[in-house]
């Protein structure tokens, strides 16, 4: 029964589904980062349904990409784009840490948010256009889905929390930090094995170069930038990680296909 609630309050959180409302008490979110990489599980199942249907119907390459480009979002009910725009905009505004946390916690949108916001769709959209839904790449597409959730949720129970950040300080004062993050490691090692398996010599190191630059400039801008990380930061590490390992993903068919 545990296990159910703990469920129900990862997805009650980090996604749109529709699941019980569930009471947050200590015994249940103990382990709910760890079921935060189910959600990830969703997207990719979301994603391998669509690109079924499109085969099936013969439909355009721009309708697929169009769709695949707003899945996560539907999925998710935008929660990690919130994040993604909000430490934007405090990125832009090159002030002190404090003040940047105090632009996370403002629930207005600036501006660089939005053009940030609109950049990041264009490209996604460029990209999903480009992607080939072979069945290789549809595991790694999926398997880049539960990474970024199983890195995400890590970095909550590694990196040094912001005081300020009340969500993500919930979730990682009560979480079992040693159990939690041994247990998303694992999943986080598991993808990665995944994507060598899945992927092979071609998408494995492009992944693992785009997967590294973008963990270094997020632990950089937690310690240096933020002074702690947050709900925001997480979703921003998060979004930025599905981005570049699709990326790495269409860089690699197009490698292929010069060959």
């Amino acid at each position: 029964m545990r296990i159910l609630e703990t469920v129900a309050v990862a997805f009650g959180m980090y996604s749109a589904l529709p699941v019980p409302r569930v009471k947050w008490e200590p015994d249940n979110m103990r382990f709910a980062l760890c079921a935060f990489p189910l959600v990830g599980a969703l997207c990719a199942l979301a994603w391998w349904g669509w690109t079924r249907l499109c085969a099936v119907l013969a439909l355009p390459a721009l309708l697929r990409g169009a769709v695949l480009c707003v899945l996560p979002a539907l999925v998710t009910g935008g929660i990690h784009l919130d994040g993604y725009a909000d430490t934007c905009d405090a990125l832009a505004s090159h002030a002190p840490p404090a003040r940047r946390q105090e632009i996370l916690r403002d629930p207005r949108c600036g501006a660089f948010a939005v053009i940030r916001l609109c950049v990041y769709y264009v490209s996604y959209l460029a990209l999903c256009c480009a992607w080939e839904p072979t069945a290789a790449a549809l595991r790694c597409a999926g398997l880049g889905f539960v990474l970024s959730r199983a890195l995400s949720g890590l970095s909550l129970t590694v990196l040094p929390v912001a005081e300020q950040s009340s969500l993500a300080r919930s979730f990682a004062c009560a979480a079992d930090k040693k159990r939690a993050g041994l247990s998303l490691a694992a999943a986080a090692m598991l993808c990665l094995a995944g994507l060598l398996l899945c992927g092979g010599a071609r998408v494995f190191p492009v992944s693992v170069c785009a997967l590294a630059a973008v963990a270094a400039r997020y632990v950089y801008a937690v310690r240096r930038e933020f002074g702690g990380v947050s709900g925001d930061l997480a979703g921003w590490f998060l979004v930025k990680t599905e981005f570049w390992l699709l990326a790495a993903g269409v860089a690699a068919q197009l490698w292929e296909r010069r060959l």
